[in-house]
């Protein structure tokens, strides 16, 4: 655990031509840890170009790049990782590449799934959505789940999906990464409102 989290960042699910401008105006104003690519299209294409744009804005600022799902672009496209919504084919993926590449799993509110996870190799758990939302299942990863797992395992957590204010000062004592996305790019100053989401943090 370190004194503040850092912060993971979420592309849009659609990025246009502009957008890795935004990006590089973002990374050369705030310290970010991670970036991934979470389009969502799927169409190759319009990954791979995407991919391509973002990976160097990202290097060229030391940031790495993971990619959703999509595994078999990262060594392609020089990519970092990847972010695995689904964990299942994660003990596999990690035999198939060693240690090199980045590989985190989304694992919602489960605890059983996030330590799954860890055992199969994984970089970080996500658990999400960490915010109130109606959206999926309803289910919230509540704050109790994200100390539980800054207390008992060591691999690094990242709270994710429906983030305001409070609910980033209520994570912040026991989240490694704070992952945002929709919450600043649906504002019209993406950079002001990431700039807020830290403040919170304390």
């Amino acid at each position: 655990m370190t004194d503040q989290p850092q912060i993971y960042l979420v592309t849009p699910p659609e990025i246009d031509a502009g957008f890795a401008d935004t990006l590089a105006a973002i990374l050369d104003t705030h310290d970010i840890a991670c970036l991934r690519l979470d389009l969502a299209t799927r169409d190759e294409d319009r990954v791979i170009r995407a991919a391509d744009a973002l990976r160097e804005v990202a290097h060229a600022r030391d940031v790495p790049l993971v990619v959703t799902d999509h595994a078999g672009l990262v060594e392609r496209l020089g990519l970092d990782g990847v972010h695995l919504t689904d964990p299942r084919g994660l003990r596999k993926l990690r035999t198939d590449w060693g240690g090199d590449p980045i590989i985190g799993a989304f694992c919602g509110a489960s605890r059983h799934d996030g330590m799954g996870a860890g055992e199969a190799g994984a970089d970080y758990v996500a658990f999400g959505p960490a915010g109130a939302t109606t959206l999926g299942h309803g289910e919230r990863a509540d704050a109790e789940l994200f100390a539980w797992w800054s207390q008992m395992i060591e691999l690094p957590v990242v709270a994710e999906g429906a983030l305001d204010p409070a609910t980033i000062a209520a994570l912040a004592p026991v989240a490694d990464f704070i992952a945002l996305g929709e919450e600043i790019w649906a504002t019209d100053e993406p950079a002001a409102a990431l700039a807020r989401l830290i403040d919170a943090m304390g």
